[in-house]
C-alpha cells in the first residue's frame, strides 16, 4: 500500500478496499492463546535486547505489537488483512488509547525493511523505539486482561 498522509486516509482506503472483514463471533480462547504467545515471544526479544541483537529484538517486539493488536481487535468482531490497516483501525477506532500513528508506520516500515529488503537495525534504532514499543505492548496487554476478565 502507498504511504498516507494520516490515518483517517489509511483507514478510509482500507474499509474501501474491503481489507476490514467483519467474523462471526470473538472467540476468546484464542484471544487468550494470542496473549500467551505474546508473553512468550517478548521473552525471547529481551533476550534478543540483552545479547544485542538488534535485528532479532526489533522483529520480534514488532511481531508482539502486532498480535496484541490483532487479538485487542478481535474482541469487535474484525479481521485485519494488512498490518497497515490492523494499526490504522486501531488507532481510528480507539482514540482512547491515544495511541501514535506515526509510530505504527515507523515500526512497521522498518520491520519492511529488515524482512523484505535486508536493512539492517542498529543499536540507535533500536533505542528509538524500544521505550514505545514497551509502553503499547504493556497498554494492549492490559486492556486485553480487562476484557477478558469484564
Amino acid at each position: 500500500m502507498r504511504p498516507f498522509e494520516t490515518v483517517e486516509e489509511a483507514y478510509d482506503v482500507c474499509v474501501s478496499e474491503g481489507n476490514i472483514i467483519p467474523t462471526s463471533e470473538i472467540d476468546e480462547e484464542r484471544i487468550t492463546a494470542s496473549l500467551h504467545i505474546a508473553e512468550e515471544d517478548l521473552q525471547s526479544a529481551q533476550d534478543a535486547v540483552g545479547k544485542k541483537r538488534w535485528n532479532s529484538a526489533y522483529k520480534t517486539y514488532y511481531d508482539v505489537l502486532h498480535l496484541l493488536a490483532e487479538a485487542f481487535l478481535k474482541f469487535e468482531n474484525i479481521k485485519l488483512k494488512t498490518h497497515l490497516c490492523l494499526f490504522a483501525c486501531l488507532c481510528v477506532k480507539h482514540p482512547e488509547l491515544e495511541l501514535s500513528w506515526d509510530f505504527f508506520e515507523k515500526v512497521r516500515t522498518k520491520r519492511n525493511g529488515i524482512h523484505y529488503y535486508g536493512n539492517p537495525v542498529t543499536e540507535k534504532d533500536w533505542k528509538e523505539v524500544a521505550l514505545q514499543f514497551q509502553l503499547y505492548l504493556d497498554l494492549l496487554k492490559k486492556k486485553i486482561e480487562e476484557r477478558l476478565n469484564a
